[in-house]
């Protein structure tokens, strides 16, 4: 056992708590990882407020990047000393994981939204008690100063790189610049139009840029994000608070876009990502909206060739495409570090705070 920082949540009111830990060592397929910063995702504050309602407590966190402190016996493939951003788990073996598509694994939510291995496990503990805390969110718990991490979990990335800077590339960037590239693969000269520009949408903004689309749509009504959009890719930005989203984009495209990506989870916001379509036309769900929610769609104007696709983690086999995103940045296509913003972990109520109030894009805490 080691004994860990982390950062706790505990219930929906009660602010993340700092507390110590007792760490095991990693058992044969795992890695010990010395995190080095962890970007805050809407998805760790939407289990905090329990808007997505997963078990609390829990150790949060889950676009870490750090340093492989010890491996596991039976892994192979890593070393002490690798630099890796990690991403979630996978069994590696069922049929989706053969179609190299690990974020729709058969046990994608046992091995991710419980915050136990498999066995029902966890290698975190109170320190007082030894009692298990649920460590083992999407295969890393990464709001820590270290973590036990499935070895599928970790991507080795060059250690040249910034890692300080690399771990939204295992969620926030994957999950937008994927659902273009992987998911919907624009054809150069098309129409995309991307609502909510957050950090997903802004990938997605990117990822139509490097498709080549010929006009890139950015919907959001915070000014700083249409004009962040502008900055990396967008060709237009609407306030949807001033204008007619759909009457903008159906006028600007010349009859509708032929993608559209939905970032918010917003329900009415959905139905406009699919009134904007073209003929054919296809929307990505990428937002996460509250569970249950329904939406009144018309099917007559689906039936024109028009439909919605749900996407996660952009279709991504993170192995491949982290690395590729990583090239990416390096050669300055995918500008991210334009809205990142740093914390400290002792900060992390205080980032939360600053991306609720859309003061920041994408925070990213810095471990002691």
């Amino acid at each position: 056992m080691r004994t860990i920082t982390a950062a706790v949540a505990t219930t929906p009111e009660r602010p993340f708590s700092i507390e110590q830990f007792d760490l095991e060592p990693p058992r044969p397929d795992e890695l010990l990882v010395r995190i080095v910063a962890s970007g805050i995702c809407h998805t760790d504050i939407s289990v905090k407020n329990q808007s997505v309602k997963l078990p609390l407590p829990m150790v949060l966190g889950h676009e870490g990047s750090g340093v492989v402190e010890a491996v596991g016996s039976a892994v192979k493939h890593f070393q002490v000393g690798d630099h890796v951003v990690m991403a979630g788990d996978s069994c590696g073996h069922c049929n989706k994981c053969q179609q190299s598509l690990p974020f729709y694994c058969d046990e994608f939510v046992t091995r991710n939204l419980t915050g136990w291995r498999t066995d029902g496990s966890s290698p975190l503990h109170q320190c007082h008690d030894h009692q298990p805390l649920r460590g083992r969110f999407v295969g890393q718990s990464s709001f820590a100063t270290h973590s036990i991490v499935p070895a599928r979990a970790a991507i080795r990335i060059p250690k040249d790189l910034p890692l300080e800077l690399m771990g939204p590339l295992g969620c926030g960037l994957t999950t937008g610049a994927g659902t273009v590239l992987n998911a919907l693969r624009p054809t150069p000269g098309g129409h995309v139009a991307v609502f909510g520009c957050g950090t997903v949408g802004l990938a997605a903004v990117m990822g139509a840029r490097l498709a080549g689309a010929q006009s890139i749509i950015a919907i959001d009504p915070v000014a700083s994000r249409r004009d962040m959009a502008l900055s990396v890719g967008a060709t237009l930005a609407i306030d949807p608070m001033q204008d007619d989203v759909v009457d903008r984009i159906l006028h600007a495209t010349a009859g509708g876009a032929d993608f559209s990506v939905e970032c918010s989870g917003v329900a009415e916001v959905t139905l406009q990502a699919i009134a904007c379509l073209g003929r054919p036309g296809m929307c990505a769900q990428v937002g996460a909206p509250p569970g249950g929610t329904k939406l009144p769609i018309d099917m007559d104007h689906l039936g024109f060739g028009r439909g919605i696709k749900g996407v996660v983690m952009g279709d991504a086999n993170p192995q491949t495409f982290v690395p590729y995103l990583a090239a990416l940045w390096r050669g300055g296509r995918l500008p991210f570090e334009r809205f990142v913003k740093y914390y400290e972990l002792n900060q992390i109520n205080e980032a939360v705070a600053d991306s609720g109030r859309g003061e920041v894009i994408k925070p990213i805490l810095r471990m002691p």
